[in-house]
């Protein structure tokens, strides 16, 4: 591979500079994208393999980032589960139209074959590959079994996610069951596509925070412990993101998980005091940070840059996901940032193929 600083950071293994991609990184800011969205819906451009490779590519194209991450929605599991998906594209947001509220709904939730239901995933996996030619790693992913119950139960995504949480309290035996069958279903899914192709996978959490820490670790951090340790056997890096999980860093790293994402309320030089040697860093500049101007994401670079110190072992991404009128320019220029003032704290073993 032309390009393998994710590979190398996420191992900790020596790198000449920072590697750096973000999440959403192909999305409604990148005009290249929304004339592709013009001609196809959301779940059409999910499930049409070739378009999801093209969209796949063009961050890494357009904006020269470290790493393509495959065009799809944390929500097909659900689906491929029995669900009924609908995304109503004037508003963007997706939506169950029977949520899960009974024990019969989640008894008769399926676990899929993602060779079967989910193929279309694994064959946009393949495309962008060969679209891709080695340059850069492609990263697969999925939504962890927590964040995908509080969807499946509310509907819908919440402000309080009443529903699932009041399941957690009052019938934790029945919230288990739904949680252990997730896990089943992600684990399958991730395995099938490192399969298909995927050097990387990430594992998304973006509910975890809804949670106390204790009830975080019962109903979420066991799952994802026990999705990583199957995935480790397949010898690819597992990423975990669990936004607005600060208070349980350690335990996170503990999940086995290669690199532990965080999101922008956390001090990456205090993660890394707490992590130690146990696991890599992602992260993380505040996503609302591209709306300055450049030299002011400059600033933000080189602050992180700064905490996380000397040494390898960190992959520069935003907090969370981009934001949808980010402009592109800033976001190019973040790229470049990091590119140009991350060598200073690495080994100057530089590779002639990397820019």
């Amino acid at each position: 591979m032309r390009n393998d600083l994710l590979l190398k950071a996420c191992r900790r293994e020596p790198v000449p500079r920072t590697p750096v991609w973000f999440m959403r990184q192909a999305g409604r800011y990148l005009p290249e994208y929304r004339a592709v969205r013009d001609t196809v819906d959301f779940l059409t451009l999910c499930k049409t393999p070739d378009l999801a490779a093209q969209v796949t590519i063009q961050p890494v194209d357009i904006v020269g980032v470290d790493a393509a991450i495959i065009f799809s929605d944390i929500l097909v599991v659900p689906e491929a589960m029995g669900m009924q998906l609908v995304v109503e594209e004037e508003k963007g947001s997706p939506t169950f139209s029977s949520p899960l509220r009974q024990a019969p709904e989640i008894g008769a939730l399926r676990i899929p074959d993602p060779h079967k239901e989910l193929a279309y995933v694994l064959n946009a996996i393949k495309a962008a590959k060969e679209g891709l030619w080695n340059r850069v790693p492609l990263i697969g992913f999925s939504g962890a079994p927590w964040t995908l119950a509080a969807y499946m139960v509310e509907g819908r995504g919440s402000r309080d996610f009443r529903h699932v949480k009041q399941l957690v309290y009052e019938e934790p035996g029945l919230a288990h069951a739904l949680l252990e069958k997730l896990a089943q279903s992600v684990t399958m899914y991730c395995r099938a596509q490192v399969d298909a192709g995927a050097d990387v996978i990430q594992v998304f959490d973006t509910w975890g925070g809804l949670l106390p820490k204790n009830a975080f670790h019962e109903f979420s951090l066991r799952y994802i412990q026990q999705i990583v340790g199957e995935l480790k056997k397949t010898g690819v890096p597992v990423i975990v993101f669990c936004k607005d999980s600060g208070h349980s860093l350690t335990e996170i790293a503990e999940t086995g998980a290669d690199v532990v994402g965080l999101d922008w309320t956390v001090d990456i030089g205090e993660a890394r005091r707490m992590i130690g040697d146990r696991a890599a860093l992602q992260g993380n500049l505040d996503p609302a940070m591209l709306f300055a101007r450049p030299e002011v994401i400059q600033r933000g670079v080189a602050d992180i840059l700064s905490r996380f110190g000397p040494g390898t072992g960190h992959v520069f991404n935003l907090g969370h996901g981009v934001l949808p009128d980010t402009p592109v320019e800033h976001a190019k220029a973040f790229v470049q940032a990091v590119k140009d003032l991350s060598a200073k704290y690495h080994q100057r073993s530089f590779c002639p193929e990397v820019v």
